[in-house]
């Protein structure tokens, strides 16, 4: 087999085991292929012992009671901070390295240069998430039974799941009862129960965004900040994808420029390290800062 028709094999293989849902010619189409190679490439996965279902709407995925569906999950995955990191890793090979053109022609050639895959829940999780993945492929509704919030106690929650965050740690649903898209993480959940119900408001279903600082919401608010020695490295450490949004503009000195959900992560960061940070032409959050230090809470 030649190598692109490989790695054309390997992609479909990740598109049909994912979350989302692509007919035959939505994978043609991302793959750069024909509809009939889509088809030939089912066949081969068919004939090699896979289990392919078809679904409404000329779906199709492959099914997780294949024999072979456990070993390909277990094999290595990358979320969006971890790939970040293999890639910078990668960077830092010598150019004369005849390793390095390899290693990110093969990555981005499976993976197409985005979030390299989920990780797979494993442990007291795994079953939840299982039962949450297939209520998303078959468009029902769920009950969260027992899910422990902050905010309303412990207790059962009518929900539309349509989407994960990275790792499964968290669920986009759609909850009738406040008519409201919110996120619930998956380890607050005690059991799912799945319904005969399908969707009744795929309409309203909306993911929000994710920010570098790892917070969630439907708004994004730009936040301009200058950075000292500290502050920087310690901002690429513990959130390595803000590395996409920084650029050096002195001596000791570099510039964030982001948007954010909310002001908490980010607020959070830059009242412990107040002395080494300054805010540049973001009002706003200079507002919010302001009256945290005034309050002397964040």
């Amino acid at each position: 087999m030649d190598q692109p028709k490989l790695e054309r094999m390997l992609r479909l293989m990740k598109l049909m085991t994912g979350n989302v849902n692509y007919s035959v010619n939505d994978l043609a189409e991302r793959l750069d292929t024909s509809y009939r190679s889509i088809y030939r490439y089912i066949e081969t996965f068919k004939d090699a012992g896979f289990v392919v279902h078809k679904l409404d709407g000329g779906i199709y995925k492959l099914g997780k009671e294949s024999r072979y569906f456990q070993d390909i999950s277990q094999l290595v995955h990358f979320t969006d901070e971890e790939a970040h990191i293999v890639n910078q890793l990668i960077a830092g090979l010598d150019d004369s390295n005849m390793l390095k053109q390899n290693l990110r022609r093969k990555l981005s050639s499976v993976y197409n240069c985005t979030s390299m895959a989920n990780s797979i829940v494993k442990g007291k999780n795994a079953t939840n998430v299982n039962y949450l993945i297939e209520a998303i492929e078959n468009h029902r509704q769920v009950v969260l039974h027992d899910y422990a919030s902050a905010n309303t106690g412990c207790r059962d929650r009518l929900v539309e799941p349509f989407g994960f965050t990275t790792n499964y740690v968290q669920l986009w649903c759609f909850e009738p009862e406040s008519g409201m898209n919110k996120l619930f993480n998956t380890a607050r959940i005690g059991d799912v129960e799945i319904l005969n119900t399908e969707w009744s408001y795929e309409a309203e279903h909306r993911e929000g965004h994710i920010d570098i600082f790892r917070t969630t919401g439907f708004e994004q608010h730009r936040v301009s900040l200058e950075l000292g020695i500290l502050s920087h490295n310690l901002l690429t450490e513990e959130y390595p994808l803000s590395e996409r949004d920084i650029r050096q503009i002195a001596p000791n000195r570099w510039l964030l420029e982001t948007f954010v959900c909310n002001y908490l992560g980010v607020g959070r960061f830059v009242m412990g390290l107040i002395d080494d940070i300054r805010i540049v032409d973001s009002p706003e959050f200079e507002k919010y800062i302001r009256e945290k230090l005034n309050s002397n809470k964040i």
